[in-house]
């Protein structure tokens, strides 16, 4: 019985973790830039909240051999670049409406200290999803970003807590 109590209680952790994960990216392409190795890598990123809208962000992937040559081992720069379509039908779950808006996706760019984020926000005076895409980093921030955007006027869209006012 206590063994059936606790496997329902994992997987119950385990539902609600997947749930609150922001979205996992597919990369879709990586091309070299030079002889040392390095690459930039594209990436495909769904908005988990919202059905319709797929993200193509890029990014900059530091070879072994620039790491040994350039020394600061542990991360990549904070270059990115984000462009956001209309891929299907538009069904927008619970997002947060907020100015600070919601984290769509993560992925590091240290061992630790920075990160790539992806942050949609939602315009409701011009009815526009904003996608962001920025470095966090734990001690200094970066002003390197990208932003891109989808415009839902004139668009049939589905709201499941119906259009905010």
């Amino acid at each position: 019985m206590l063994r059936a109590v606790r496997a329902l209680f994992v997987a119950g952790l385990a539902a609600f973790a997947a749930t609150a994960l922001p979205a996992r990216a597919e990369t879709v392409g990586e091309v070299g830039v030079d002889w040392l190795g390095n690459d930039i890598m594209v990436d495909a990123v769904t908005d988990p909240k919202i059905k319709g809208v797929t993200c193509h962000v890029t990014y900059f992937d530091r070879s072994v051999i620039d790491r040994l040559k350039n020394g600061n081992w542990f991360e990549d720069p904070s270059n990115n670049s984000i462009a956001c379509r209309q891929t299907g039908p538009i069904e927008i779950g619970d997002i947060d409406l907020s100015k600070e808006g919601e984290e769509v996706f993560r992925a590091g760019l240290s061992l630790v200290w920075k990160n790539l984020l992806v942050t949609r926000i939602y315009d409701r005076k011009n009815d526009t999803l904003i996608y962001l895409a920025h470095s966090r980093e734990l001690t200094d921030g970066s002003a390197k970003m990208s932003i891109t955007t989808i415009p839902l006027y004139g668009q049939t869209v589905t709201w499941q807590n119906g259009k905010p006012q």
